[in-house]
């Protein structure tokens, strides 16, 4: 009798710092997500292949690195040309799903780059009623767009509040076109936790597990909560869970930032100048003033941390189902996040072009009981959200395309191997040359180049591993950071895909 085919359930975040869960961080209340890093491996150096959205999200599903996809910046369709994962696993039989958030095309639609995922189409609710898919290589889909209150709710999600009742939705989020006069909710929003999308995002994709199950279908199901990306805002009692007093926003030391180049200097004035920066007409992320009021810095905090506690509750119904229908043991599960955040840590909040470990580094954590992956381990071992997509088809026992550019993961996951890959490389490009910058990462350095420049980062991990000082300059450190050089170009290199294999002479 032919075994069974293993599930996978990608359960993702979306901008989570990594030092947020609470086996590690005990100001913060993660109960579920201890639970999985029990029961399975917690890897402690995984880091995301571009700090924005659409990129990293673009690289899960692709297993390519955004200069490959296509989908380069915040603003760019992934193409749907490109081959997914989803794509093989329903090529051998598996049910794919996508619940939550998407974020693989832009808010703005044109001929060339047409977009569901902008107005006016996400208020289409006859659309979205008569949308699930396929897409992208899921064949079901329910998505929202929205963060917080703002005002792209709609699609899947606004159809699952009308049949909750809440036909009068939109007074909850704001108006579309914005209305610049409407004050802004902050910190406590009055919309009831049962009707959040942390909760419809949980409910759905429960909803899929049970579906799949009934039929005996092996599944590949990802549940993507919006959360804790900003705005700051979550519904009581989550808004209230932690005391603003209790809560440690990271530091800048004072000289930390006169060997870093001018962009994050730029960050500490209260109207900085960046126009040297925008050779289109789009903004960069984070280049903007990022001095914040300290006790609305702990309050931010205090509010990121219970709308993390809240996915966390949620994350627990889904957990709680697969066990219930017993397919938890046969279920390859990772949760990790698609990049970091930053809460104060040298200055900075949000995110943007600044490759510190808070914003490139995540929460990572592998759980399969039949798959042979340990519990309640801790590893070293260098992850990727690029090497999702093939270790999962690895470990369903599925061809890997050779379109795929990241590596196979599933002997460190299984504790078999030290590590899979040597060093980590990511990517950032906000404009098409001004803002182009990319960072290799190795078990103890991190060196950061940037396009047309001369000015960049060299980090020594071990010896700094808060980033304090930037050794690029520095006369003693010319000889390494002239060998980081040489790694660097190296991996470049290994990452070149082989689209096809090679089978004559000419």
């Amino acid at each position: 009798m032919t075994a069974r085919p293993p599930n996978v359930l990608l359960i993702t975040s979306d901008q989570q710092h990594w030092d947020t869960l609470g086996v590690s961080n005990p100001r913060i209340r993660t109960p579920n997500l201890d639970r999985l890093c029990r029961e399975g491996t917690r890897f402690t150096r995984a880091y995301c292949p571009n700090p924005t959205c659409t990129p990293t999200r673009a690289s899960i599903i692709t297993g390519q690195y955004p200069s490959a996809h296509g989908a380069w910046s915040l603003g760019v369709k992934l193409p749907e040309d490109v081959p997914t994962v989803g794509e093989t696993f329903l090529e051998h039989g598996y049910a794919t799903n996508l619940i939550g958030k998407a974020h693989f095309q832009p808010l703005a639609s044109t001929p060339e780059q047409p977009s569901l995922e902008a107005q006016p189409t996400l208020r289409d609710l006859d659309f979205w009623r008569g949308f699930h898919g396929p897409w992208y290589g899921f064949e079901h889909v329910e998505v929202a767009r929205n963060h917080a209150d703002e005002s792209h709710v709609g699609q899947h999600y606004a159809l699952w509040m009308e049949e909750k009742g809440l036909t009068q939705w939109r007074d909850f989020f704001q108006a579309w076109p914005p209305d610049r006069a409407t004050p802004r909710r902050e910190h406590v929003w009055d919309l009831p936790e049962e009707l959040h999308y942390t909760t419809w995002t949980a409910e759905r994709a429960v909803a899929c597990i049970e579906r799949d199950a009934a039929a005996g279908r092996p599944f590949f199901t990802w549940a993507s909560f919006h959360d804790p990306h900003p705005p700051y805002l979550v519904p009581e009692p989550w808004a209230s869970l932690y005391d603003p007093a209790d809560m440690e926003p990271g530091t800048l030391l004072e000289g930390e930032m006169d060997r870093l180049p001018e962009h994050f200097r730029l960050t500490q004035q209260a109207k900085p100048d960046f126009s040297a920066w925008r050779e289109t007409g789009f903004a960069n992320h984070g280049f903007n003033s990022h001095l914040v009021d300290p006790a609305k810095l702990r309050k931010d905090m205090a509010v990121y941390y219970g709308m993390i506690s809240f996915m966390d509750q949620q994350i627990g119904r889904i957990l709680d189902r697969l066990d219930a229908l017993g397919v938890a043991d046969d279920t390859l599960i990772v949760f990790t996040t698609d990049h970091g955040h930053f809460l104060g840590q040298h200055g900075l909040t949000a995110k943007g072009a600044f490759h510190y470990e808070d914003l490139l580094r995540l929460p990572f954590v592998v759980r399969w009981p039949n798959g042979g992956v340990p519990a309640g381990s801790t590893s070293r071992a260098l992850q990727s959200l690029v090497d999702l997509a093939p270790t999962f088809l690895s470990a369903c026992g599925l061809p890997v395309p050779g379109h795929m550019q990241g590596v196979d993961q599933l002997a460190a996951w299984r504790g078999e191997a030290k590590t899979a890959r040597e060093e980590a490389l990511v990517e950032f490009r906000h404009q098409p040359t001004k803002v182009h910058l990319r960072t290799y990462i190795d078990a103890r350095y991190k060196l950061t180049v940037y396009r047309d420049r001369e000015y960049g980062e060299l980090f020594d991990l071990h010896a700094d591993p808060e980033e304090r000082t930037n050794r690029w300059d520095d006369p003693g450190c010319q000889a390494l950071k002239g060998e980081l050089m040489r790694r660097f170009v190296n991996a470049e290199l290994k990452r070149e895909p082989m689209r096809l294999p090679r089978i004559a002479h000419a």
